[in-house]
């Protein structure tokens, strides 16, 4: 039985398929992983600032606006611009799509993580993990997008974002953080495999690397979370920090987005057709 070339899965796809389907697997089947005791907020730097509470954590999330913002700002210039670069449009639009699902969780993560840092618990977190979820969707599938094929971002963007919301509901409803862990952690294990596979043809060359290398460095500014605010003489926290240190993962997107300005390419051509 043969399928029509539309339904046929290349080999990367079906791996990226079947690495999905794992993550699902594993999600449903294996025993609950209880949110640990140590969950329960234990920020090192809870000071005040003119009646905002936690006010560094909280305010640590305006990058994430600021430069959600500026994406869409973008994105938007790209679907009302005159000049088109031709045959450019098709194989940019998947991750364009994708790039507009990034930015706008990116808002998302900054409006959940700062209702949450206000007056941290368990359910203000389902709150702020529920907005990482949609950045870390667009990133997914801007990553499919550039080392598997167009069609393969997008899926798994889809793919990535009901996993996200569902498992911060479950560990919120039911204590269960394995779904999410398999998500926040198997979804950056694809993203570092893909950065060591080769570009599709037409790719927009985000830069992968520097996407990871801020997460990393993310984590282990929350890890040092105490060290970093006793070494800093109650300066700064970790987890402050870890912030601005995600917030910058933004920026080689943003480069990506700009990047297209620069050679005419646009989202939607519509806009432009109508006001030549």
């Amino acid at each position: 039985m043969t399928f029509p070339a539309s339904l046929s899965l290349s080999r990367r796809e079906g791996l990226l398929a079947g690495f999905v389907a794992l993550l699902w697997v594993l999600a449903l089947a294996s025993p609950a992983l209880p949110m640990p005791s140590l969950l329960a907020p234990d920020f090192a730097d809870g000071r005040g600032w003119h009646g905002l509470p936690n006010a560094l954590d909280v305010l640590s999330n305006l990058p994430f606006a600021g430069l959600g913002l500026a994406g869409l700002w973008r994105l938007h210039r790209l679907d009302h611009g005159i000049r088109v670069e031709p045959g450019m449009d098709e194989r940019a639009s998947d991750s364009l799509d994708c790039a507009w699902l990034f930015f706008a969780g990116l808002l998302l993560t900054a409006a959940g993580s700062a209702f949450f840092h206000l007056h941290p618990d368990v359910h203000r977190l389902a709150a702020d993990r529920a907005g990482m979820a949609v950045a870390f969707a667009g990133l997914i599938g801007l990553a499919a997008c550039e080392r598997v094929s167009p069609r393969a971002g997008w899926a798994a963007a889809w793919c990535a974002l009901a996993g996200g919301l569902l498992a911060a509901a479950c560990a919120s409803e039911t204590g269960n953080v394995l779904p999410w862990a398999l998500v926040q952690f198997g979804g950056m294990a694809l993203v570092l495999v893909l950065a060591f596979t080769p570009r599709v043809s037409g790719a927009l060359r985000m830069n992968l690397g520097a996407v990871i290398a801020c997460y990393a460095l993310a984590k282990l500014l929350e890890l040092g979370d105490h060290a970093i605010y006793e070494a800093t003489s109650h300066l700064v926290s970790g987890h402050t920090l870890k912030h601005l240190a995600a917030a910058f993962a933004a920026l080689p997107v943003l480069a990506m987005v700009r990047g297209v300005g620069r050679k005419g390419v646009r989202h939607n051509p519509a806009p432009a057709a109508a006001t030549a």
